[in-house]
This record gives C-alpha cells, structure tokens and sequence, in this order.
C-alpha cells in the first residue's frame, strides 16, 4: 500500500463554500434573504449570487470580497476568515472577472456609487489634472499671468486655497480653533474620518442623526464618503456649505474648520430661524 506523505499541506477547498456558509448561517438566524438586503444595502441579485458561489458573476473581485465582508458582519460571523477563505476559492475558481479601475475603494462596496457617476468622477479627475498642469505652465512663462482653465468644483475650496490651509495647518502643528461636527442626514450612510498621516477617526455606516465631533487635536483631517450630500456640516455650531450637492465620492478632502470656512461664501446655507 503506497504511503502518502501527511507533512504535505492539503491544499483543496471546503467542501462547503463561503457562499453556503454564509447561506446556512442566515437560515440558522432566521433571516430572509430580503431581510439581509434591506439591513446591508447589498442588492437581493448579489446575494443570490453570493450565496450560489458564483463569484464571477459580480462586477470585479472588490465586489465579492466587500460585500461578502459586509454580509459576514451582518451575520456576526468572523468576517476576515471568511474573506481569506474568499480569496483561497477565487484563486481556484479563476474565473472572476479583471478588476475594473475605478477612483476609490470603498470600505464598504453597498455604498458604491452608481457605476455610470463612477465614470464620470474618474473622468473629472483626469480633466482636474490635465488642467492643473496647463495653469502651471501659463504661470511660470515670463509675462503670462495665471489662467482659470477648470472651474471651481461646487462646494469645495480652489486648489490654491486647499493647499495654504494644509500648509498653515502643518506649519501651526494644529488646525486651530474651531468645532467641526457632521451630523448624518439619513441612514446607513458609510464615511471614513482620517488625519493627515492617515489614522482613522472614525469609519462606519452612520445612523439618521448621528453626529460626530473632529477631535480638536486630529492633525490635518480629511474626509472620504459616496455621499457627502447626505451630511450637515458645523463649525463651533454654525452651519457651512455641504461639501456637494449630490451624490459623488469625495476623499482627501480637506475638513478642518479653516478649510471648510475658506469655502465660497455664497453656498453657505440659510440660517435657521
């Protein structure tokens, strides 16, 4: 009888998939799979595709492995095994499809844009570049002054602006006084609250009503969301512009109280009576 060596590591899969134990553990929980959707803002159609296994067909691997995370914490399940265990059936499976790049990464892929306004951000940001790079040339060419070549983006500070206040800030070693607080209009809203040296404030779905204060020793805060039109905004309690109007997704925007108060003055809000 041959003998087979057991210090070679079984490689093979469970013979239960991610996607069956995710469909059996909300079985045991007595969840429907429209009670999961409505709770984590998945669409039904992927969970019926999370839960069949057939990851490739979602969009792009970012979508299997965020979603299913999102889904495991819903759950009450250990979600980084769960997605390991992901990654370990996706690169047997090999069939998922290329990942799409795309302008962000969201920490949690329900709150994902529209993909047609995930094109259209991409699109602005190469246009915002290309003519950054135009208004360095004309303003370094002897006898030229600068040109506006690319509107103002509504409700967020000109780069010019954007870049003294970073720089007051880190030359002050803080980013002086001032309140900040946003306040979720609706629910379930994800925001990711960071420093400048990338250290998270605060990260999560936030409820209807929700505030939240910038610590006053956060070192240059910046903020990232999908929805930046679904918060309020005060500094020392007196309201200033929303950072947009609509839903796109803003990251490394610039969130101290100078920042936001160098904002044009004309999007700030009615006072209330």
């Amino acid at each position: 009888m041959e003998d087979h060596d057991s210090s070679q590591p079984n490689e093979e899969l469970p013979l239960e998939g991610v996607g069956q134990r995710l469909r059996r553990a909300r079985e045991d929980r007595g969840f429907a799979l429209e009670d999961v959707a409505k709770e984590t803002r998945i669409p039904l159609r992927h969970l019926e595709v999370i839960e069949r296994g057939a990851f490739g067909e979602l969009p792009a691997r970012t979508y299997a492995v965020g979603f299913t995370r999102t889904y495991a914490k819903m759950l009450g399940l250990d979600d980084k095994a769960l997605t390991d265990e992901l990654r370990d059936e996706l690169a047997h499976q090999g069939n998922i499809r290329s990942e799409r790049r795309i302008a962000f990464e969201p920490g949690d892929p329900a709150k994902v844009p529209p993909s047609g306004l995930a094109w259209a951000a991409g699109i602005g940001g190469v246009l915002l570049v290309a003519g950054a790079l135009a208004w360095f040339y004309t303003t370094t060419q002897t006898g030229t002054g600068p040109a506006t070549l690319v509107p103002d983006a509504p409700a967020a500070a000109p780069p010019a602006a954007v870049t003294d206040v970073a720089n007051s800030a880190a030359a002050s070693g803080a980013d002086g006084a001032g309140q900040v607080a946003f306040t979720a209009l609706e629910d379930g809203v994800w925001v990711r609250f960071y420093d400048a040296a990338g250290n998270r404030l605060l990260e999560k779905q936030m409820a209807s009503g929700e505030r939240f204060e910038i610590p006053s020793d956060a070192q240059g805060p910046q903020i990232w969301t999908g929805r930046p039109d679904a918060f309020a905004i005060t500094v020392d309690g007196k309201p200033v512009p929303k950072l947009a109007e609509d839903e796109v997704v803003v990251r490394d925007v610039a969130i101290s109280a100078e920042a936001l108060l160098a904002r044009p003055a004309e999007t700030m809000p009615p006072a209330a009576n």
